[in-house]
């Protein structure tokens, strides 16, 4: 049986993934987004977006929406954590390269989320309960500081701060080759890649959202240069992609074209500053630069 719907719009639409569930009401809109975001909807032959406008006389076809089996609630694992800072309102901890942060398609067990609630029992922060507590993400592959609210005001107080770009975040990659400049700023707006949809990409497109990040160089050894990297903004895959735009890859991105002598992409994030969500005071974490790292800030390059 063909696992490809056809389709030929007969009435414009604001949004494909709206359109798409009203045509087949049977799959929710949050599934034919992730439909769309793994590439399974063309338009005129394209791969589509969630958010293109829909004109009569599209021409769609669309595969099934992957069905999921999403688990009811997360289950506590003992999987050590590197905690940096504790207290009864919030944790810090220091990520490993390689641990999922919060449970998802593929990675329903063994995330940082299933080791957070068999350390600090149930977290109720947070309306989603596949991700309590959870303020902000690192790529699986990103290892570093990561901030876990414990109670709801927390959790509040602290994505506040993360959306008014008040809360600092600093990070260490080492990419490719030497940068021009001593330190720079990419000033980029960012938007998933219309072909390869789990990239992202520096666009100029109506759907790009604005993007800046601030670095400067640390160290290098003429082949690698270790760089500081200070987001202003947090857009999905931010530093790996303004880094690729720049001309200069992180080691061991695959995806952005920082080739494969290393086992994941050499990004760690640094350092994390924010209000204590109870207190108001300052406060300020430092992660321990990982082994994997060729270059350190404080050592000069060979």
């Amino acid at each position: 049986m063909d696992d490809t719907l056809h389709c030929t719009a007969e009435q414009r639409a604001d949004r494909l993934d709206r359109w798409l569930a009203g045509q087949w009401p049977d799959f929710s809109r949050a599934r034919w987004q992730k439909a769309l975001t793994s590439g399974l909807v063309q338009v005129n032959g394209t791969v589509a977006r969630a958010s293109d406008p829909v004109r009569a006389g599209d021409k769609i076809e669309a595969r099934w929406p992957p069905a999921a089996a999403v688990p009811a609630h997360v289950t506590p694992e003992n999987i050590p954590l590197a905690i940096l800072y504790e207290d009864d309102h919030l944790l810090c901890l220091n990520k490993p390269p390689g641990l999922v942060v919060h449970p998802a398609v593929g990675h329903w067990q063994g995330t940082l989320v299933n080791a957070v609630l068999h350390h600090c029992g149930p977290v109720t922060a947070g309306g989603d309960p596949l991700r309590p507590g959870i303020i902000h993400r690192l790529d699986k592959d990103t290892s570093g500081c990561i901030l876990v609210a414990k109670t709801e005001q927390a959790l509040t107080a602290l994505a506040r701060q993360f959306a008014d770009r008040t809360a600092q975040k600093t990070y260490l990659a080492v990419v490719r080759g030497i940068p021009r400049t001593s330190a720079g700023s990419v000033n980029g707006a960012i938007e998933r890649h219309p072909v390869h949809r789990q990239r992202m990409t520096v666009s100029r497109g109506l759907g790009a959202r604005p993007a800046e990040t601030a670095w400067r160089v640390l160290n290098s050894d003429g082949k690698l240069s270790l760089l500081e990297c200070r987001p202003k903004t947090g857009r999905t895959h931010q530093i790996r992609v303004h880094l690729k735009h720049l001309g200069h890859p992180i080691a061991g991105d695959r995806t952005y074209g920082g080739g494969a002598d290393y086992p994941r992409q050499l990004l760690h994030a640094w350092k994390i500053a924010v209000t204590h969500p109870a207190t108001g005071v300052l406060m300020a974490f430092t992660a321990p630069l990982p082994a994997d790292f060729p270059l350190r800030p404080d050592q000069p390059g060979s």
